[in-house]
């Protein structure tokens, strides 16, 4: 009696599905497809990462450099956090630029915080390897871990979308694109 090897193998979530619970915010700032993805874990913690659908993300995009120098007074590089009540973190409203991303092909795109709290940290491993952004967008490429404050945490999730509305988005969008041509 044969048996279906692929059957007997059952799906393992990975890492980010088991702990971590997807939000996303699509058209950041009003620009179209910039969509960011916001994993939230049970302990209230915010990881800022790219959506899929993000142009960034596309094929054929190559990202040329990516900063956290957000103005001439302002660097994301800068935020040192220290002992229990994390200070020193700076402060990040739902608009808050977290970083800059250039491509080779002269876009340049801003990643925005879309949760308000601290800044924890950012992730220096994309200025040294941009392209982990691109090939692991919800795990090494991650851009920023942001915690909200307590009081806040509930309802950092309000303007948000679900997994299943995000991609209720996409779907209008591709038979908005389709419909077009």
């Amino acid at each position: 009696m044969a048996t279906d090897p692929e059957a007997a193998e059952p799906v393992v979530p990975s890492l980010v599905d088991r702990y971590f619970t997807r939000w996303y915010k699509a058209d950041v700032k009003g620009k179209s497809c910039e969509d960011h993805c916001i994993l939230q874990h049970s302990n209230r913690i915010c990881v800022i990462t790219l959506a899929e659908s993000h142009p960034v993300l596309q094929s054929g995009k190559t990202i040329k450099s990516i900063s956290y120098q957000i103005s001439t007074n302002c660097s994301r590089l800068q935020n040192k956090v220290s002992g229990k009540f994390k200070r020193g973190a700076q402060f990040l409203t739902e608009l808050a630029p977290l970083c800059k991303i250039y491509c080779s092909d002269g876009e340049e795109y801003t990643v925005s915080s879309c949760v308000r709290g601290r800044l924890m940290e950012v992730n220096e491993n994309i200025l040294h390897k941009p392209s982990i952004l691109q090939e692991k967008p919800s795990t090494e490429g991650y851009i920023a871990v942001v915690l909200p404050k307590f009081e806040e945490s509930k309802s950092i999730t309000e303007g948000l979308l679900t997994q299943k509305q995000y991609e209720e988005v996409m779907v209008k969008r591709i038979n908005a694109t389709t419909a077009t041509s």
